[in-house]
């Protein structure tokens, strides 16, 4: 089976990259706006990325690796979910980019997902990373954002 479609999605939001960069990157901002997971990572090159939750009522276990972080603009990491029902394997990680681009206060975020086996799997990752986003874009925009 060939895995070479790729999913794309892109919202501007009104804030610098520095706080897009801040909700990406920690935990607890994440959990609001990525449907309540709960991520877990140091956030270098090299490591470990976990994200759990629940989702429909069933509990999932996604990981991956860090492959490059150039703070307030490149974030990229591969993933495998234990919901995707595909084995857990190397070739199966899809990469998952998060790329910012800052203009006069506002970022343009767009996430790009590869290694997408059909699509119909591509239709529906493109409307979940639209939900992300726009969750992500309402909660920057709603009111300064603290991690404190």
């Amino acid at each position: 089976m060939k895995n070479n479609l790729t999913g794309k999605a892109s919202i501007t939001i009104d804030a610098p990259a520095s706080k897009v960069w801040e909700a990406l990157t920690t935990p607890e901002l994440i959990k609001q706006y990525f449907f309540g997971t709960e991520a877990s990572s140091d956030w270098k090159v090299g490591s470990s990325i976990s994200f759990n939750g629940e989702y429909k009522g069933k509990s999932y276990h996604d990981k991956g690796t860090i492959l490059e972080v150039i703070p307030n603009k490149i974030f990229r990491y591969n993933y495998w979910s234990s919901m995707s029902g595909i084995e857990d394997k190397p070739e199966n990680y899809v990469p998952i980019t998060y790329a910012l681009v800052e203009s006069q206060e506002k970022t343009t975020l767009t996430v790009t997902q590869q290694n997408i086996p059909d699509e119909k799997m591509k239709a529906h990752s493109e409307e979940n990373w639209k939900k992300v986003l726009a969750n992500l874009k309402q909660l920057l925009e709603k009111e300064p954002v603290s991690a404190e």
